[in-house]
């Protein structure tokens, strides 16, 4: 009954598939559960160290900053504010929640179960309100800890505002490359289906681009990439509205990016039927794939940024590679400014151990079943390559944004017997 009154809110807000909208519950109660019992204790564990002389021992501790504040967008209600705001409550923090105003009903009914079972009603604090509204407030409350998951230009405002105190999840332009070993060919088409195109690509793992070995080209990927597509639907919300892309500013960025020499639209690029009958600030695009050549996307700085701009919608570029180029898609991946997710579609380990220690995504996935979305609550999830890094759902994500490192040294003596004052130095 909980998890469909949960799933049921969320669809108010963000019309995401059934399946999708039950997801996000399900790795909320599984995270919860994972930290029930002693499981908060355990992340404020401390360790010691013997000193060189009796009486003297340090000890580390797991230190809380105080007043935290937690900033998250629309396109997950629950799940994204819940984990890291209950995070920095598990690390002894106080923190102030804001969420997208367009969303933040479903959290707001979150936290009400939470104060019903208990939790403390001074642990947190819900604010409603617009961005530069929450940025002031955080400015002159002086907040110790901010983590923002967003866009990347807010992202940067915030570092400065808050004198880099903060930790963020910011925008992903997510890269996957699909080997040289050709197999499970419909699984793979699947999958990629999904990380490009479920939720209409609005999550910050989605499958912004796609490298194909010209082995996966010749064995048909893209064409059953397309069949599959084809299978999305308004009517089952497998396709739905973007939230933050207009159906115009979409359609002007498929037209830039396949307008490059030698690109073309593979299928798609077209408005989304039945999206007339959505608010016009909202957006319908079908699920669209921009093939372009290796040679243009790195030809120029103008060509790369175009091909690297991530549309929050149903859109990626596909780029077919060749045995020779490897080198030029991995310098591709490293150009690239946001190291959230990634996949490394192969099970030949020396092709994936060389694209592995090449690049710097936070959370990749490697294997015939890699994927770049779906991460469930068990592992590591964020970015890399930053100092601002965030993460959520492990123990060590936790540690690294909520808490700051604090040592203790005890010195008790005794002082030896006979001791005199050396001369000052």
């Amino acid at each position: 009954e909980v998890e469909n009154f949960f799933a049921e809110l969320l669809q108010r807000v963000v019309p995401k598939h059934d399946a999708q909208a039950l997801g996000e519950v399900t790795t909320v109660r599984k995270w919860i559960e994972g930290f029930a019992g002693d499981g908060v204790r355990r992340l404020a564990s401390a360790s010691s160290l013997p000193g060189d002389r009796p009486g003297q021992e340090t000890r580390s501790y797991r230190w809380p900053y105080g007043a935290t504040s937690v900033i998250t967008p629309f396109n997950f209600p629950l799940e994204i504010p819940a984990l890291q705001s209950l995070a920095s409550v598990y690390m002894g923090n106080k923190c102030t929640v804001k969420v997208d105003e367009r969303v933040q009903i479903v959290y707001e009914q979150f936290l009400r179960m939470c104060l019903a079972c208990g939790l403390p009603p001074r642990a947190l604090d819900l604010i409603y309100c617009a961005g530069p509204v929450c940025n002031e407030l955080l400015v002159n409350g002086d907040a110790k800890m901010t983590l923002f998951t967003g866009s990347q230009h807010v992202a940067e405002k915030l570092t400065l505002d808050l004198r880099g105190r903060v930790k963020l999840e910011d925008a992903g332009f997510d890269w996957k490359i699909l080997g040289p070993d050709v197999a499970d060919e419909a699984y793979v088409t699947w999958q990629a289906d999904q990380d490009a195109y479920a939720f209409s690509g609005q999550k910050c793992s989605a499958q912004s681009i796609c490298f194909v070995h010209e082995n996966w080209q010749r064995a048909g990927f893209v064409d059953s990439l397309k069949a599959t597509a084809a299978k999305r639907s308004l009517a089952d919300l497998s396709a739905g509205p973007v939230l933050s892309w207009s159906t115009a500013r979409m359609l002007d960025h498929v037209e830039a990016v396949s307008r490059l020499p030698g690109a073309r639209v593979v299928f798609g690029g077209a408005k989304l039927p039945g999206s007339e009958a959505f608010p016009e600030q909202y957006g319908g695009l079908e699920p669209t794939a921009v093939e372009v050549p290796l040679s243009t996307m790195l030809a120029s700085d103008e060509n790369f940024a175009t091909v690297t701009t991530e549309l929050f919608g149903p859109f990626q570029v596909l780029v077919p590679y060749g045995d020779g180029e490897l080198d030029d898609v991995l310098a591709a991946c490293e150009r690239m400014t946001n190291h959230l997710t990634a996949a490394v579609v192969s099970n030949d380990a020396t092709f994936v151990n060389e694209v592995l220690g090449a690049t710097v995504n936070g959370t990749v996935y490697s294997g015939i079943k890699a994927r770049t979305t779906g991460a469930p609550q068990n592992h590591w999830f964020g970015p890399c390559g930053d100092p601002r890094s965030a993460g959520i759902h492990t123990p060590e994500a936790i540690r690294l944004c909520w808490s700051s490192h604090r040592e203790v040294i005890a010195d008790v003596g005794p002082v030896e017997g006979g001791w005199a004052a050396p001369e000052p130095t």
